[in-house]
């Protein structure tokens, strides 16, 4: 009986590369909807992570139709193919503003937002719109522990509140909170720093809801997606248990997501007993992390990659006169949403054969705008 990742055609698939399992994806898309009780309305997935149409499409095809993305070509794509609502969850600066307006202008039936974080972003923002004859959806982003971005609740955020009040050509939807940070392997304590970590955001909301009514309060992303998943009132940003990855898988033991994203590769040589070497180097795998923690393989046992380089990958292996030149090895990324930065392409497994090739379309800075 073969693994379920073992390509039947595997000759067709190239490597280095990603393979992308359709069972698993749409089983890891149900297990998110299933987490908000159904509640689509609840799911704003973070596009950073897979950057395919061919993904968006599925996404919307089960009901989940806002999204959140960090680049301007995330967005295009999720646009491009129906998407109700696009958050741009990165402070826009430089020609980013004009991009994102340009965004906006062509794709009408896409509602766009974008987050601040002070008055100065918020009153460029404005004038900018403002000459187009523009309305923008704005939230304020919550330093609620990170510190990588967001204004801290206190006389600063009143500030930014009122400001907006005198903004005509900015529309002020509510809060966004990001604790990327929080990712005890233990549920229990991670809940707890999670709960913690919200609780000031949450009394904020709600006496910001006497005046807005209407506002939202988008929190986490997938670390923290159990947590907030259980609170009505919250929208939930989860990305990564889409495709799903080691690290998470590792960590996030609460959470039963099963890998859609495998690395294919082969090896290209044996320099030397006891050494392999395959064609997967650190232009093909995230490296941000040190070797022991960029790649996990499926069918390879007693190995340890020592080191690579831009278009190789060593690995010490016990059973090397059991490997031969040209076998195909399928690896776990630590970190997949880098990972899948560094291709162009994905080959779409189903029914343990490749049925079809997902361009990564958004993993390109700049597409139309």
């Amino acid at each position: 009986m073969k693994n379920w990742y073992e390509i039947q055609n595997i000759e067709t698939v190239d490597s280095p590369s990603i393979a992308l399992y359709k069972e698993h994806l749409s089983f890891n898309i149900q297990k998110m909807i299933s987490l908000v009780d159904g509640q689509t309305k609840r799911l704003m997935p973070h596009i950073k992570t897979n950057k395919m149409p061919k993904v968006m499409e599925l996404l919307l095809a089960l009901g989940i139709s806002n999204f959140k993305a960090s680049t301007i070509a995330e967005a295009e794509i999720a646009a491009e193919v129906g998407a109700k609502s696009v958050l741009i969850a990165h402070q826009l600066v430089g020609p980013k503003v004009e991009r994102f307006l340009a965004l906006v202008k062509h794709y009408p039936r896409t509602q766009f937002s974008t987050i601040l974080d002070n008055v100065d972003s918020a009153e460029l923002l404005n004038q900018k719109a403002a000459e187009l004859g523009l309305t923008v959806d704005v939230y304020i982003d919550i330093n609620n522990g990170m510190n990588r971005s967001g204004i801290e609740i206190g006389p600063g955020l009143d500030e930014l509140v009122a400001y907006l009040k005198i903004c005509k050509s900015l529309h002020f939807k509510g809060l966004h909170a990001y604790d990327g940070h929080l990712r005890d392997k233990d549920f229990t304590t991670r809940q707890e720093k999670i709960e913690k970590g919200v609780k000031d955001v949450e009394t904020y909301f709600a006496a910001l809801r006497v005046d807005y009514p209407a506002v939202e309060l988008i929190c986490g992303g997938t670390p923290s997606f159990t947590s907030h998943a259980l609170q009505e009132k919250r929208i939930t940003s989860p990305g990564t248990c889409v495709l799903w990855d080691w690290g998470y898988g590792e960590k996030l033991t609460e959470q039963d997501f099963k890998h859609a994203a495998l690395l294919v590769t082969r090896i290209i040589s044996k320099p030397t007993e006891g050494i392999i070497t395959v064609d997967l180097g650190h232009k093909s795998v995230a490296a941000e992390n040190p070797i022991d923690k960029r790649v996990k393989f499926l069918n390879l046992e007693g190995y340890e990659l020592v080191s690579q380089s831009e278009e190789h990958g060593v690995i010490k292996i016990k059973e090397w006169g059991k490997c031969k030149v040209g076998d195909v090895l399928y690896g776990i990324p630590y970190h997949i949403c880098p990972t899948i930065n560094l291709h162009d392409e994905v080959s779409v497994i189903e029914n343990g054969k490749k049925v079809d090739t997902w361009e990564i379309t958004a993993r390109k800075r700049k597409l139309t705008f």
